[in-house]
């Protein structure tokens, strides 16, 4: 007896296609196909809110709540938006729902996406882009995230500038004495994950994080390299190749970029270290009886 495959159905076969061709060709595509069902199908039915213990995260990053309160415009959706930090897609977020990721310190771009059958946008072109901010977060801290399309907070976070994305319009940063509010954060459910609507919150992303901070950190640098080179030319301290040795010349003093470079390459790998010194740890020595 065969087993039968479920297929695509056949309205979203050209859909996949076209993504299909578009990620082969090598453009970024934001997509959540298969998980952006709305409240009015799949309704939120996790636990009633509470905050993770405190031993569940590491005081050394950070941690950010999202939540949507309720309204009749959520609970009537059929597509839910997505939420992405640092460019990488976790969950869609839906009518009176919340959820949390623990993240690594530093700036952490946060971004909201609203779908048209899974798909929202391509490289730079968003169908419809709901929030596209930087937020610089700290160690040991907790920050609230709060979405609705219809009201807005009725105050401002007090450390956010008023022209800053996270101080205005559907997503804002709020306190946590806000998010407490009755109708608020309290009054959610937990945001789960199921075969109608799977996502990829409700843990620690801190090493993708650290990774985005690694690799941000080293494209910077090499851009800075190269206008060192650039101003050391102009100086005169740059011998250029000879003609009969292609591979001579080069800066004449040594490179700052250069040291930083180094620099950030040590501690990433002192980084992978303790990743591994902790796996090790947490596997507790794990040993073969064969």
């Amino acid at each position: 007896m065969k087993t039968r495959v479920p297929s695509v159905p056949a309205f979203l076969r050209p859909l996949a296609a076209a993504l299909l061709m578009l990620a082969l060709s090598g453009c970024t595509v934001y997509q959540s196909i298969g998980k952006s069902v709305g409240s009015f199908l799949h309704p939120v039915s996790g636990h009633d809110f509470v905050h993770i213990d405190n031993d569940s995260w590491d005081r050394r990053n950070a941690l950010l709540y999202f939540y949507r309160t309720h309204s009749q415009w959520a609970a009537d959706e059929i597509e839910a938006p997505s939420v992405y930090i640092d460019d990488t897609h976790y969950f869609n977020i839906r009518n009176d729902s919340f959820t949390w990721l623990e993240v690594s310190p530093g700036e952490r771009h946060i971004a909201m996406r609203r779908p048209l059958l899974g798909l929202e946008g391509l490289n730079s072109f968003s169908l419809s882009l709901i929030a596209d901010a930087t937020l610089k977060v700290e160690p040991g801290k907790i920050y609230y995230l709060r979405y609705n399309e219809l009201t807005e907070p009725d105050q401002r976070h007090p450390q956010l500038d008023p022209d800053h994305p996270l101080a205005q319009g559907d997503l804002q940063l709020v306190t946590r004495d806000y998010a407490m509010q009755a109708d608020e954060l309290v009054s959610t459910r937990f945001l789960n994950s199921d075969l109608l609507a799977p996502n990829h919150a409700a843990t620690s992303i801190v090493e993708v994080t650290e990774d985005v901070d690694y690799e941000r950190e080293r494209v910077l640098l090499e851009e800075e390299r190269e206008l060192e080179l650039e101003r050391l030319k102009a100086e005169g301290k740059y011998e250029s190749a000879s003609w009969f040795w292609p591979f001579g010349g080069g800066p004449t003093v040594p490179l700052e970029t250069d040291r930083k470079i180094k620099k950030l390459e040590r501690e990433y790998a002192e980084l992978e270290r303790e990743r591994e010194r902790r796996e090790e740890a947490e596997s507790d020595g794990g040993w073969w009886i064969f």
